[in-house]
């Protein structure tokens, strides 16, 4: 499970790489995107960015990694520094998994305001990302954007055999250089969701052996029902008890003015490795079970909206979900991300300040909402 899972893990976003490459490359060839970074050129120049790092800002929202990579094209170091610390902003794929769960449970029956939301989300990542790096260009890396100069190129059909060889090296040094490091964190996270194992809870053998009474009986239906029951108190209660639930109940008393009990911690910790294993997580540590919540995600929702804290109060609050909302636009949470960054970068300094920054800041921000809403009195 955590080899393959890892492997997994890394390969899941070879293909949004592979196409995304392809397409800009084919865009690249036409001549189009030197004319599409000198239109934004102005805008960009103003929040300390230079007219390049659009292309890398437009592929961002399908995944940061390839979007870091493509800022090479950025001469200054300065600028490229800049625009690698602010891409993880803006809103990639894995976060829709998120995006989808906390719209759902905020505005079930209420899709254009669920919408709307869903798409505050991006419009946030994308400030965000403005703001910052106008804050990085009064501090930590003064200095002005370096003008742009290009030749613009003529119209012209792309060539398919370029695109295609251009894609397939960008691919490989993906696998070849983030890979490793990706695999390696990715069994060291698989190994604390999973030991030490606990034994089997009371509840869970006296389910299995009601379910072998009724499959007796021929009531087979019944009998599995309740060999699921059996499954799913028996994950959570393995995870509860794991080094990750562990972790997950040791930093309860941090994530608590979020909003966060230790479920929500456990999912947190776990989704470092990719932003959407949150929506899993969490299908186990509140009794859904992974594969009951991919078959039927409104059983998720039902489970997460009745589930009670200690003191019998529900734990998704509209407070509670827009507090997660806004963490997951802002944080980091993501293992490949950081290693790409690492490897473009030379080092670990940029990278663990890039975790460091981007996971304050989804913090605070995260806080004064939660406590905001809170004291408007908002349920």
């Amino acid at each position: 499970d955590g080899v393959i899972g890892g492997v997994g893990g890394v390969l899941v976003f070879l293909p949004q790489i592979g196409i995304l490459f392809l397409f800009l490359s084919l865009l690249e060839d036409t001549g189009y995107l030197a004319r599409a970074a000198f239109v934004m050129d102005r805008l960009m120049r103003r929040v300390g960015l230079p007219g390049k790092a659009f292309v890398p800002m437009l592929s961002a929202h399908a995944c940061a990694v390839p979007a870091i990579m493509s800022a090479r094209v950025i001469e200054s170091r300065r600028d490229r520094l800049v625009t690698m610390m602010v891409l993880p902003l803006l809103s990639c794929s894995a976060r829709i998994p998120v995006y989808a769960m906390i719209t759902a449970l905020l505005f079930p029956h209420r899709p254009l305001v669920a919408g709307l939301v869903f798409t505050g989300a991006y419009t946030l990542g994308i400030v965000a990302a403005l703001v910052m790096a106008y804050v990085f260009k009064r501090t930590l890396l003064p200095g002005e954007t370096k003008p742009l100069v290009l030749e613009l190129p003529g119209y012209k059909m792309p060539s398919l055999k370029t695109a295609l060889l251009a894609t397939f090296d960008r691919c490989r040094i993906f696998v070849k250089r983030a890979g490793t490091v990706i695999l390696a964190v990715s069994i060291v996270l698989w190994f604390l969701a999973t030991y030490p194992k606990s034994p089997v809870p009371e509840v869970a053998e006296q389910q299995l052996a009601a379910a072998e009474q009724l499959e007796l009986n021929g009531e087979v239906e019944s009998a599995n029902a309740l060999r699921q029951q059996a499954e799913r108190a028996t994950s959570q209660n393995n995870l509860a008890n794991s080094f990750a639930g562990r972790l997950g109940h040791r930093i309860e008393p941090i994530i608590a003015p979020l909003g966060f009990d230790w479920q929500i911690g456990v999912g947190v910790v776990s989704s470092f490795a990719a932003r959407e294993v949150i929506v899993s997580t969490l299908a186990v540590v509140y009794g859904v079970g992974e594969t009951a919540a991919e078959e039927n995600p409104s059983s998720l929702y039902d489970s997460l909206r009745a589930a009670t804290r200690s003191d019998g109060s529900p734990v998704f609050t509209t407070a509670t979900c827009v507090s997660l909302l806004i963490f997951y636009v802002l944080a980091m949470q993501c293992l490949s991300t950081q290693a790409v960054t690492r490897r473009e970068t030379g080092g670990w300094r940029w990278p663990m300040f890039q975790l460091g920054y981007m996971t304050v800041l989804a913090y605070v921000s995260a806080l004064a909402v939660f406590q905001l809403l809170n004291g408007l009195g908002v349920t």
